[in-house]
């Protein structure tokens, strides 16, 4: 199984944006010297508590501070941009650093309505029902390998040319998004931290509907959880009690300090309901966490997404989780 790093760029309270986007580039560097697989970068608006607003710029940095890591976004919502431009952003990004640069794609706004509309051109607010067309149009421009009865076949051509396009990976929190990469014949890169559906009958469904004849062969999952691991079980959960909290106020502003959480309410905070329970302790605890979801899933590659308020304890938690399973 591959061990992958997905990073949200958290804004911990007393830091700046900058702060964090650093902090981003520096996690990638730590965890390429442990033996992570894949670092990709999430893309949020208006939400002030995440620094990753264009996840493609800090891939072309993160990739640039790297060497061997693959690079890539979780993901570029694409309803909000032409399939043309993401694919000629993306191959820059490959002519620059070939082989090492992924494009995972969400339908999601990556924030409220209100915002999705102040990012469309037609101050409309983007649909769904276009998001399969939008992908086989992406596809086709970093293929160079349009439908002959695309109105742009054999007249415009997705630049700069490259040997190897990055590929593509689906997110998906849904049936209908994991039916949609099993279409296509695509990886399918399951959100697990942000939904309450049953995913691992989602993920098995893909694996069944899956379309060998589409993109790849074979069906590929890689499931992304919240973890955060510390030297105890005791040490982790204090850990999380200011990310609870940040998750109680809806992601409103930046991760709040252990002092800031210990004043708002004294004792254990809930998660809210409508997110799933992070995976929370030492690393043997953490390991038997990740190992029981990897089996429910059938899962090819686990991501773990960790936010605290430390930046050092975030690094920490990933070298613990990267020694529990010896990478």
């Amino acid at each position: 199984m591959r061990l992958s790093v997905l990073d949200q760029t958290p804004i911990p309270a007393g830091s700046s944006a900058g702060d964090a986007l650093r902090n981003s580039i520096d996690l990638a560097g730590r965890t390429e010297a442990l033996g992570y697989h894949r670092y990709w970068v999430a893309e949020h608006h208006n939400t002030l508590g995440l620094a990753g607003s264009a996840p493609e710029i800090l891939v072309g940095h993160i990739a640039q501070a790297t060497e061997t890591l693959r690079v890539g976004t979780g993901g570029v919502m694409l309803p909000h941009y032409s399939p043309l431009k993401v694919a000629e952003s993306f191959k820059v990004l490959s002519a620059l650093h070939p082989g090492r640069i992924d494009l995972g794609l969400g339908r999601a706004p990556g924030s409220d309505q209100v915002t999705a509309v102040a990012l469309s051109q037609t101050r409309q607010p983007p649909s769904a029902q276009h998001y399969p067309a939008m992908v086989a149009e992406l596809d086709g421009w970093l293929r160079d390998a349009l439908p002959e009865e695309s109105a742009f076949h054999g007249r415009v051509t997705a630049t700069p040319v490259v040997e190897e396009p990055p590929p593509i990976f689906l997110l998906g929190s849904s049936p209908d998004s994991a039916a949609l990469a099993a279409h296509f014949g695509l990886p399918l890169a399951f959100a697990d931290f942000i939904t309450m559906a049953d995913g691992p009958s989602i993920t098995h469904a893909y694996r069944r509907q899956y379309d060998t004849d589409g993109r790849n062969a074979e069906p590929y999952v890689l499931i992304a959880a919240s973890v955060i691991c510390a030297e105890t079980d005791e040490e982790a959960q204090a850990l999380a009690e200011p990310v609870k909290l940040w998750r109680q106020r809806g992601l409103s502003g930046p991760i709040p300090t252990p002092e800031e959480t210990a004043a708002h309410r004294p004792g254990p905070l809930d998660i809210p309901a409508q997110r799933k329970p992070m995976i929370v302790g030492s690393p043997a605890t953490v390991k038997a966490g990740v190992e029981e979801m990897v089996r429910a899933y059938g899962a090819d590659e686990f991501m773990a997404v960790t936010i605290v308020w430390s930046h050092e304890a975030r690094v920490r938690s990933y070298e613990l989780l990267a020694d529990a399973f010896a990478l």
